[in-house]
């Protein structure tokens, strides 16, 4: 935890020292000015955990926030806010202040690769509890909001019950891995992946593969989310892990760059972002290489219910690069057109 809040103050004196203002462009995962999500939301806990907002008009309120949050970032506090879309364009971030678990974002579309800073106020009007989050994973809890488009792929189960769409990993990827590495059990599935620490994808595969077979409770069908962090718990033991925490972040296993996905059916949810995309994902470079979407690799499961177990029957590995190579995409995307958010009652439980 020190080590990190060491790092997240790092890119804060960065921006400090660079004279930059916060509605200067920065290139996503420039290595010294961009500050990586988890790093960003560790700033903003820091400074604006325990603020009262107690008797502040609104407008006033506003203002508090947004100062605190630049000064969290490292910024200026200019004279007066512009209303530019996203409010902090200079690191894509923009700030919602919550009362309750319905959030309502007005006049918009979520942004797949914007930031969100949620900030939870207590009754007392004091801040509690703040989560960064991408509009990608926003989509994800939408069943009314703005405007969301999806995309989606189609998985034709085959004769195998265990496919390796691709040995190799895409070519940023590759040099980064190590084919002796091990996960450390100290080290946190959730924490920023480093150099000599990856995985190589065959490794992955070859760990995964024992799970198939496996059976745990089926939660139901409206409880999605705890069937995903079921999911979660065995990949991550499979794998070496101890903690099993999941953020709700992109990719779930930072640490491995890995993506779970768990399909009772043959149509993949795949949320804002193409997996062969490549755009950067907003992580730190690792070694000078900045990591892309399509260097993601994803473990995706087919698995049947019978009401009360899940059984996982089938196991995917492959890069983002050549996911379409073997999941069909549906042309075109999904649209819902939504009013509102209802974030999940442990949303700032994490």
């Amino acid at each position: 935890m020190a080590r990190d809040t060491k790092r997240a103050r790092a890119y804060a004196d960065a921006i400090r020292a660079s004279g930059l203002s916060v509605y200067d462009p920065i290139e996503a995962g420039h290595p010294q000015l961009w500050i990586p999500t988890p790093a960003l939301e560790t700033l903003l806990r820091r400074e604006l955990t325990g603020l009262s907002l107690s008797g502040l008009p609104l407008r006033t309120r506003s203002r508090v926030v947004k100062e605190r949050v630049c000064k969290a970032m490292g910024y200026p506090v200019p004279r007066s806010f512009k209303r530019s879309k996203p409010r902090f364009p200079g690191q894509l971030l923009d700030t919602y202040v919550q009362k309750s678990n319905n959030l309502q974002i007005w006049n918009e579309e979520l942004a797949p690769t914007r930031r969100y800073a949620l900030i939870r106020v207590a009754a007392d009007r004091v801040i509690t509890r703040i989560r960064v989050v991408s509009g990608e994973l926003l989509a994800c809890l939408a069943t009314t909001g703005t405007l969301t488009q999806k995309y989606q792929a189609r998985l034709v189960p085959g004769r195998l019950d265990r496919e390796l769409i691709t040995p190799l990993d895409t070519k940023v990827v590759l040099p980064l891995t190590n084919p002796l590495a091990r996960v450390d059990p100290k080290s946190s599935a959730i924490d920023w992946p480093q150099s000599g620490d990856l995985l190589l994808i065959a490794r992955i595969f070859e760990a995964l593969s024992s799970l198939v077979g496996t059976t745990f409770p089926d939660t139901g069908y409206d409880q999605e989310r705890n069937r995903g962090g079921a999911l979660h718990k065995l990949v991550c033991r499979c794998l070496g892990y101890k903690d099993f925490r999941d953020v709700g972040q992109f990719p779930d296993v930072r640490h491995q760059l890995l993506e779970i996905k768990l399909q009772t059916s043959p149509t993949i949810d795949l949320g804002l972002v193409c997996p062969d995309q490549v755009e950067d994902i907003g992580l730190p470079p690792i070694m000078g290489r900045q990591i892309r979407h399509c260097d993601v690799r994803y473990a995706i499961f087919y698995a049947t219910t019978d009401g009360l177990r899940v059984c996982l029957e089938k196991l995917f590995v492959t890069t983002g690069q050549c996911f379409f190579e073997r999941f069909p995409r549906f042309e075109g995307r999904i649209v819902n057109k939504k009013l509102q958010i209802h974030l999940p009652s442990d949303f700032f439980d994490v």
